[in-house]
């Protein structure tokens, strides 16, 4: 297992996953929170189950999987069933989370997670990355990614911590708002960083 954890974290659209790409093509593992979470959903997990038992059968699509968008549209007008919802998932994914990183071999690993300063991740990490750009870009590339209206983005921006409050806890800040040859560089500067830093250990 490394032992060191570098916890990399970004609003919505800010690029974490060009920022991953190019540790992983250092060599390095990375456990991405994204991902967890929708593995702790998967038919037949706890997960699963315990959301059909609560909600009830009609959240489950044809194929057996879960309707994410139905879910999503009942959390979202209910901050009750929010808060059950996040109670169960929570611990699952930091449980899977972890397990993912003990058994990583990279001389470091990363901890992938957009809500890693908002579920409190960074406890679990040696020190913290920043992928920034500024909320304009967020908006643009967000909404055209995902075809989406630029007015659900904003509201997605604004149920996450602020750029102000993420600058001030992050060890480290990339800024992602220019030509990648030129993030690669920086990121490139700051792989030999964390590998000294783990080497330290």
């Amino acid at each position: 297992m490394s032992s060191w954890i570098l916890g990399l974290t970004g609003g919505i659209g800010a690029g974490k996953t060009a920022a991953t790409y190019y540790f992983e093509s250092m060599g390095i593992k990375v456990v991405d929170a994204d991902i967890v979470a929708r593995e702790v959903v998967m038919p037949g997990s706890v997960g699963l189950n315990s959301i059909i038992a609560h909600f009830g059968d009609e959240l489950l699509t044809p194929e057996g999987t879960l309707n994410r968008a139905k879910l999503r549209s009942i959390i979202f007008n209910d901050e009750s069933q929010k808060t059950w919802l996040n109670e169960l998932l929570h611990p699952l994914i930091r449980e899977q989370l972890l397990a993912q990183l003990s058994q990583s071999t990279s001389p470091y690993s990363i901890l992938c997670a957009p809500l890693l300063f908002e579920n409190n991740l960074q406890r679990y990490c040696n020190k913290t990355l920043l992928i920034d750009v500024p909320k304009e870009v967020q908006i643009r590339r967000t909404s055209e990614r995902d075809k989406v209206p630029q007015e659900q983005v904003k509201n997605i921006i604004a149920a996450q911590m602020s750029r102000e409050d993420k600058f001030l806890k992050a060890d480290y800040i990339i800024d992602n708002n220019r030509p990648l040859a030129e993030v690669q560089l920086d990121l490139s500067k700051l792989h030999h960083v964390f590998l000294n830093a783990a080497k330290a250990i």
